[in-house]
């Protein structure tokens, strides 16, 4: 039976139903820019669950309707798309090995959920050195700010490791791999042994060697424990410092605002996202944080925390002393590699894996923000779970590769939509650069020889599917270029589908 179904014809994206939406959840645009058109494909219903994919971050939700926020972003229902696809069948595998996940991620969980598509048989262990049930990391900042609970938090409630035979191992810390023996020592317990092992163990905080760090009061953001102190920190003090402007420290500074702190974000480049965001952008970011209460410092430099055993003041270059009872660290993160290199596994600022995941060692895979893959260490969401399906495949038996992703980022930082991808700097006078500047938006398209190299887009990113696809597919703008002498000739265009 035929479905009827609407695509748009600025983005091409297709709507199947009786009904319109009242505009395109891709690219935005009113439903009048919608055509009908006759869908011969199997009912949806026949394609077994549906799914729903998050226009933010692609976050994949199974199920009959899409949830009422994303678990990894935050947004909201109306940000998904469906996902209508015939299942590929999966070629299960006679394996009755053990194989053991050693950290409890989002690239852990899909290794272990994949092991067990392809391998029902298989023993599969799961080892997190914390003690709470996996959880989302890049929520801790939501629930800093009060909006979720600490089981909202959990990516899978218990039940789901029962009912997919997954050995849960909580509070359990790894402390050497003996390849040899294939055994990992374990602290305070036996060893385990593995016949296939997936490394997950995910960074830690960088906080560097400023004078008075140790004292009390002075917190990185990394696990769930560290939110939780620094949430009971806040109940009783008034000012904090954040330390980076990143998205990370952006959102804690938002987070701790909305508990009542007074919160100062010290910044060392001149403006916020600088590898993502020009200067113009980050100025225009700059304005809708300072309109939350939050004082920005950018250019600040730390030299040192004042106060007795615990913190009292954040002492900069300039010879100012913020007030800060608290302070937190966002200033970057470092593998937790230091497992492999004891193995003696090849190691470079992460573990070094192939297309396959694997390590040096063929019977070890490395994944998420451990693994390094073609001199990329990702740190994001999306690319951490396609690497753990990688290596959840491959060390079942199956054959799956991994060919690395577009570094584009799609971010919603204090509810402000922002897609930056490519080349955002240009580097000499080859690059021809257009800026579209208006109190409801920001985009900036950078090109060389014709060709999209970067672009930026804030408060409106209806457009970054198609940008990030002219840039992917190497397409001519010849057609966009033509006679265009500023931004918002560009965005029209692209808006129109001139290419």
């Amino acid at each position: 039976m035929a479905n009827k179904c609407w695509q748009c014809t600025v983005c091409g994206y297709v709507h199947v139903g009786e009904i319109l939406p009242e505009c395109c959840p891709v690219c935005g645009v009113d439903k009048g820019l919608f055509e009908e058109k006759m869908d011969d494909s199997p009912s949806p219903d026949t394609l077994g669950p549906k799914a729903w994919r998050c226009l933010v971050c692609n976050y994949i939700h199974e199920g009959e309707a899409p949830p009422e926020s994303c678990p990894v972003c935050g947004a909201g229902a109306d940000q998904f798309e469906p996902v209508v696809a015939e299942p590929s069948p999966v070629e299960t595998i006679d394996s009755s090995e053990v194989i053991v996940i050693v950290g409890a991620g989002i690239s852990g969980l899909s290794a272990a959920s994949t092991v067990r598509k392809n391998a029902p048989s298989a023993t599969i262990k799961v080892l997190s050195r914390e003690p709470e049930v996996p959880y989302y990391r890049l929520n801790l900042t939501r629930y800093l700010a009060g909006e979720l609970t600490a089981q909202q938090l959990q990516i899978y409630p218990l039940q789901w490791y029962e009912d997919n035979r997954i050995d849960l191992l909580l509070g359990v810390e790894v402390t050497a791999i003996d390849i040899n023996h294939k055994v990992l020592r374990l602290r305070g317990q036996e060893d385990m042994p593995y016949d296939k092992l997936i490394l997950s163990m995910g960074a830690h905080s960088f906080i560097p060697p400023i004078s008075g760090a140790e004292k009390d009061g002075v917190k990185a953001l990394r696990t769930q424990q560290d939110a939780i102190d620094i949430l009971a920190k806040a109940q009783s003090k008034k000012n904090c410092v954040v330390i980076g402007g990143g998205v990370l420290g952006l959102e804690t500074a938002a987070a701790l605002a909305r508990q009542g702190v007074q919160v100062t974000i010290v910044e060392g480049f001149d403006w916020l996202l600088p590898r993502q965001l020009t200067r113009a952008a980050g100025e225009r970011l700059a304005g809708y944080i300072e309109k939350l209460g939050i004082r920005l410092i950018c250019g600040g430099r730390v030299q040192n925390f004042v106060g007795g055993q615990a913190v009292t003041g954040v002492a900069l270059a300039s010879g100012e002393v913020v007030a800060a009872e608290l302070v937190v660290f966002a200033a970057g993160v470092r593998c937790n590699s230091a497992l492999a290199r004891q193995a003696n596994l090849d190691v470079n600022n992460g573990i070094l894996v192939d297309n396959a995941m694997r390590t040096s060692n063929p019977d070890i895979f490395a994944v998420g923000d451990v693994a390094e893959h073609q001199g990329v260490i990702y740190g994001t969401w999306m690319p951490a779970q396609l690497q753990g399906e990688v290596a959840g495949t491959n060390a079942a038996g199956g054959h799956a590769s991994f060919t690395g992703i577009s570094r584009s980022n799609i971010l919603k930082v204090l509810d402000v939509d922002l897609f930056s991808v490519g080349q955002v700097h240009p580097e000499d006078g080859s690059f021809q650069v257009f800026e579209d500047q208006c109190e409801a938006h920001y985009a900036l398209f950078v090109f060389r020889n014709s060709f999209l190299v970067g672009s930026i887009l804030m408060g409106d990113t209806s457009l970054s599917s198609r940008l990030k696809e002219l840039i992917e597919q190497q397409v001519s703008c010849t057609r966009l270029l033509d006679g265009a002498d500023t931004g918002g000739i560009i965005r029209q265009r692209l808006i129109a589908g001139v290419i």
